[in-house]
């Protein structure tokens, strides 16, 4: 899967992102006991260059990554520093710039991702995923973002688009693993019909067969701490979304981290017969609220 299209960035964290990856070159040059103008000579480039690269003044290409690695006889670390050099720009996008133009946009490069991607897991622990969710309550969620960020109202049609990407839930070549905490499941994000009708969507979702859905109650003992949502596409994507951008991490040794996270999450998470028991206990405890 190849990394989803550039977006603005923010400049500190491109900046940032760039200094590091000038220390970790630095640190390869020093490893092989060479002078920045004994590099520079060998690989033909001007002194000025090496300094530069080192001190995040220039991003480098792939060419000069490859051949950074060649020149200190350190090829085993071009793979994370390609990584880390085609994360630089992507790895962390503006919510305002990207949305605002309207919501709509963003479910269409989600839709995008969705055309590449063949094994999604995903955990919440403040929300129900985006392809889990009704019309209903992704009109409740996207209403959120228009107060939060004041962008232009075409709530329709990202609703259609959400409602549109669930389609993929039911390709047999795609497979599903989420996790939710039962917090996102009491949260009032939204009417409590509309809850409602969300929890009942919850339990259709579950039975689909490439779909697993866990979900961890309040009386369990975490391994992890839920500090944050997150996805997990393939083996080669994280993104994380929090009020200000959305994170897209693709650097090997993150991926890695992530994973291990959503493990030990899953392991800790009921499944079956014992995760409808605490969707259906939620059921009940709101479903007197909407005079039933």
């Amino acid at each position: 899967m190849t990394l989803p299209p550039i977006r603005s960035t923010d400049v500190a964290s491109v900046r940032e992102a760039r200094v590091a990856l000038g220390q970790r070159l630095r640190e390869l040059r020093q490893q092989a006991n060479l002078t920045g103008r004994q590099l520079a000579e060998s690989l033909a480039w001007p002194a000025s260059k090496i300094s530069k690269l080192e001190n995040g003044h220039q991003t480098p290409t792939d060419d000069d990554i490859r051949g950074w690695t060649r020149e200190t006889g350190s090829e085993a670390q071009a793979d994370a520093l390609l990584a880390s050099l085609h994360t630089l720009e992507s790895q962390h996008s503006e919510w305002q710039r990207q949305i605002k133009t309207g919501l709509k946009k963003h479910q269409q490069d989600l839709i995008g991702l969705d055309a590449k991607t063949r094994y999604y897991r995903a955990f919440e622990a403040t929300f129900i995923p985006g392809l889990l969710q009704t019309a209903d309550y992704a009109r409740a969620r996207f209403a959120q973002s228009i107060t939060v960020f004041k962008v232009r109202n075409d709530i329709n049609e990202a609703v259609a688009e959400r409602v549109r990407r669930q389609e993929v839930l039911y390709r047999s070549d795609r497979r599903f693993h989420f996790i939710l905490t039962e917090a996102a499941l009491r949260y009032r994000l939204c009417a409590p019909d509309v809850m409602l009708g969300q929890l009942d969507r919850l339990i259709s979702f579950a039975a689909l067969p490439n779909v697993k859905l866990g979900i961890i109650g309040f009386e369990t003992a975490y391994v992890v701490a839920p500090a944050h949502g997150f996805w997990l596409l393939d083996n080669d994507l994280v993104m994380v979304e929090t009020f200000s951008a959305e994170l897209n991490l693709a650097q090997p040794q993150e991926v890695e981290l992530y994973g291990s996270v959503f493990d030990q999450l899953a392991a800790v998470a009921s499944y079956g017969r014992a995760a409808r028991t605490i969707i259906t206990r939620v059921i009940d405890d709101l479903a007197p609220e909407d005079g039933s």
